[in-house]
């Protein structure tokens, strides 16, 4: 009697930008069918008529036979056995409020470098504790990679987290092709700790060019900033790990110096002297490390870690000091 073999797992997309965009480009070069959610109705169909994303990443065509594109987010959980989140972390718990299907039985796959507003939650967290979804099946998804790159197809390095290995590396597995390669860890909070923080860096290092500060500041600002990483994901979650791995320094670096950063750019245009109202509102895209760095520095009230590159990024965007004033008083702390 001849073994039947076993099915693979259908994926499920949730999100619409252009790191979702990349994640199904990946996805789908392995001749996959993938479900994918996309909130509006109008994109959805300009998707179909066009054969690509109209808003993101509009050079990257897609086989619209490997896609199944809905705006109902219960069906879409219903049909996928893992889920990738691909949202700002801002839009999180408005989007899950449209689905009433549990997640408790699914993979849950984190493409979101941010924290859940208001709860100041990691994103693996808030899946844990408001949906019920155990912690050995969600499975952190970081860089350093940026999606246009992705769509260019030059070659790039995922790293896939979870406290269950075999469901990291089933994952992995996933989006591995000829210009995707993969690691995999068990160190959750690193991940996501580090993802946050490297946007704020990034943040940083743009208020910094924006106020003409040269390439010799950049590099000390971000050898700061990798200590200053550490030593807060050290005292939230005390484990052994090597901040010099590409999913930390490498994220950090390609996020603090990438012309492809949103959170340079964001920050560029603070230090240049726009509002952070107009500079959000002149980006297409997110940058979470505006979101990120009043979740770190709320949380940061309880652990006490010393962190002048977060604070003064928190101070210009959230107490609206000057960044000349604030970043001329952070350069007495760089060493």
């Amino acid at each position: 009697m001849t073994q039947q073999k076993k099915a693979k797992p259908k994926v499920g997309i949730v999100g619409s930008g252009s790191w979702a965009t990349a994640i199904a480009k990946m996805l789908t070069e392995g001749g996959e069918r993938i479900n994918w959610f996309i909130r509006k109705i109008d994109t959805i169909e300009s998707f179909k008529l066009l054969h690509h994303n109209p808003r993101y990443l509009t050079e990257v065509a897609f086989d619209m036979s490997k896609l199944n594109l809905t705006d109902d987010l219960d069906r879409l959980v219903r049909m996928s056995d893992i889920i990738v989140f691909a949202i700002p972390s801002a839009f999180l718990k408005s989007v899950l409020a449209r689905s009433r299907v549990s997640l408790q039985e699914k993979v849950v796959v984190s493409a979101i470098k941010g924290l859940v507003p208001d709860e100041n939650l990691t994103i693996g967290e808030f899946f844990n504790r408001a949906y019920g979804v155990p912690l050995d099946r969600i499975t952190i998804l970081s860089g350093p990679c940026h999606a246009e790159e992705i769509a260019l197809e030059r070659l790039s390095y995922l790293t896939f987290s979870s406290r269950d290995l075999k469901n990291a590396r089933a994952v992995a597995r996933l989006f591995e092709c000829h210009y995707v390669r993969t690691t995999i860890s068990d160190d959750i909070y690193g991940a996501e700790y580090g993802a946050v923080l490297k946007n704020v860096i990034a943040i940083a290092a743009g208020i910094c060019h924006g106020l003409r500060y040269g390439d010799n500041f950049q590099a000390v600002l971000i050898s700061n900033a990798l200590q200053e990483i550490e030593r807060f994901v050290y005292a939230v979650d005390p484990i052994p790990r090597d901040i010099k791995n590409s999913a930390y320094l490498g994220d950090l670096l390609v996020t603090a110096y990438s012309q492809f950063s949103r959170n340079r750019t964001f920050g560029t245009m603070i230090g240049k002297g726009y509002s952070v109202r107009s500079a959000q509102l002149e980006m297409l895209m997110i940058a979470e490390g505006y979101y990120g760095v009043k979740g770190i520095y709320e949380i940061n009230k309880q652990y006490k870690v010393h962190m002048p590159i977060t604070n003064a990024v928190y101070n210009i965007l959230y107490e609206r000091i000057s960044p000349t004033i604030e970043v001329r008083l952070l350069t007495d702390e760089l060493r």
